[in-house]
């Protein structure tokens, strides 16, 4: 293999190893820098159903970016002037589309579609990642505050 070529291939790995870190925060658990130390409202209710889905992966471009790169670099090891050019962008643009598939693939997640009747009769329904387990007829907390809510136990 050509060195550019096991270059390509480790630019993969480390890309697909930095994007898997990267996944969004979307759990029942987790606050952003912004959440800590403001005031939510509390309600409680009943779990009323859950359903399982899933959430939708980040695209930050880095997947996009690290194909891209890794295509181009690839593909232009296969021919040498004016066609290892042309290969160069088509393997680009090929690595960018991958790339960016990758990233959402690699950082999406389990979610939970939880509809809760609240004790003053109305429902609301949250999703969030699935780092805990409900059941209907359970009875839970909806924390909200700053345009977020979460369901929790």
């Amino acid at each position: 293999m050509r060195r550019t070529g096991i270059f390509a291939v480790a630019l993969i790995y480390s890309s697909v190893a930095v994007l898997s870190g990267c996944a969004a925060g979307l759990s029942g658990s987790d606050y952003s820098r912004g959440q800590a130390r403001q005031e939510q409202s509390v309600r409680t209710g009943v779990v009323e159903s859950v359903r399982e889905v899933k959430l939708e992966g980040t695209r930050s471009g880095i997947g996009a970016v690290a194909g891209g790169a890794a295509g181009g670099i690839g593909a232009s090891t296969a021919a040498d002037g004016t066609l290892g050019a042309l290969f160069a962008v088509l393997g680009a643009l090929a690595g960018g589309l991958v790339g960016q598939a990758a990233e959402q693939g690699v950082t999406s997640r389990k979610g939970l579609e939880i509809t809760v009747k609240l004790d003053n009769g109305s429902m609301v329904a949250i999703t969030q990642a699935a780092d805990e387990e409900f059941k209907p007829g359970e009875r839970v907390r909806i924390l909200g505050g700053g345009g977020v809510s979460r369901v929790s136990h």
